[in-house]
């Protein structure tokens, strides 16, 4: 078993060699993980080619949604857009919020940091900004954003929970976020769980969707909804390097499910008074 510092610094390793790829290396990968497809040329991702503010440079092909789509941003907003990569879902965000507004992208890969200000500085935009950190303990003051949105990157972090509270922290009260994330249903084989590249590929990571719904309910945010869900299914070219073909058979008939999920919560205005015994005074 892979410790957290473990797992955090596979993940940055992975997501640094994608930094100096383009989407075409990455295009037939799940998530970008670089486990290459034949037969799909996108396991995850949603297209983005009729978005505003869509730039092919900061699109690496590593999310699984459009959590913009369903965002709410509104000019003049504060976006936060967490695993930030490349730029591609805060160049989006920024097409939402406008000249009045700021979008800043949090990742911690500092070549993903390196190519994002890169493709900012080409594209002349003055109020985006990428910062380097750890989105369980972001470089953001409490009370900052008016939105968080995030594709694809929760699975790749051990302590979602601690992620979840540092997302509540960094709203302001009555903000909300949207992110897509895979979530699953039943269990995965443990040659797949254990491989460090289905890891990077936003799979491996992933964990029950029930209990990523619980984690954001038990956390106090407020109108939580399913905004959007899709299977994902993986090719038999990909299994084939972690499964035999008796295996892939056994996980085909199955009952795990993996699916991309997109979900919108809300930061309550005012937080409840915890009235349990011993608690108040």
């Amino acid at each position: 078993m892979q410790s957290t510092d473990q797992i955090k610094e596979m993940v940055k390793q992975k997501y640094a060699e994608i930094a100096l790829q383009d989407k075409t290396e990455n295009a037939a990968s799940c998530c970008g993980s670089g486990c290459c497809s034949i037969e799909t040329a996108n396991v995850m991702t949603d297209d983005y080619a009729q978005v505003e503010g869509y730039n092919p440079e900061a699109d690496l092909g590593l999310g699984c949604g459009l959590p913009t789509q369903f965002a709410k941003i509104k000019k003049g907003d504060v976006v936060i857009d967490l695993g930030s990569g490349a730029g591609n879902d805060a160049f989006v965000a920024r097409a939402e919020t406008g000249e009045t507004g700021k979008v800043i992208g949090i990742d911690f890969t500092p070549a993903m940091i390196d190519r994002a200000r890169q493709n900012t500085e080409k594209l002349g935009f003055h109020n985006v900004e990428f910062r380097q950190g750890d989105i369980e303990n972001m470089p953001v003051s409490a009370n900052t954003a008016d939105v968080i949105v995030s594709n694809c990157v929760l699975n790749l972090v051990p302590n979602k929970e601690g992620v979840i509270k540092d997302i509540k922290r960094v709203l302001k009260p009555g903000a909300h976020f949207s992110i897509s994330d895979i979530v699953l249903e039943g269990s995965l084989p443990p040659a797949i769980q254990e491989a460090a590249e289905m890891y990077a590929g936003c799979v491996s990571g992933a964990i029950q969707k029930q209990v990523y719904l619980e984690l954001i309910e038990s956390n106090g945010f407020t109108n939580i909804t399913l905004q959007k869900e899709k299977a994902i299914h993986i090719p038999d070219d990909i299994l084939s390097d972690y499964l035999s073909k008796e295996e892939i058979t056994q996980f085909r008939n199955g009952n795990t499910g993996i699916y991309s999920i997109t979900v919108y919560a809300e930061k309550p205005t005012e937080e409840k008074a915890c009235c349990a015994p011993g608690c108040c005074n």
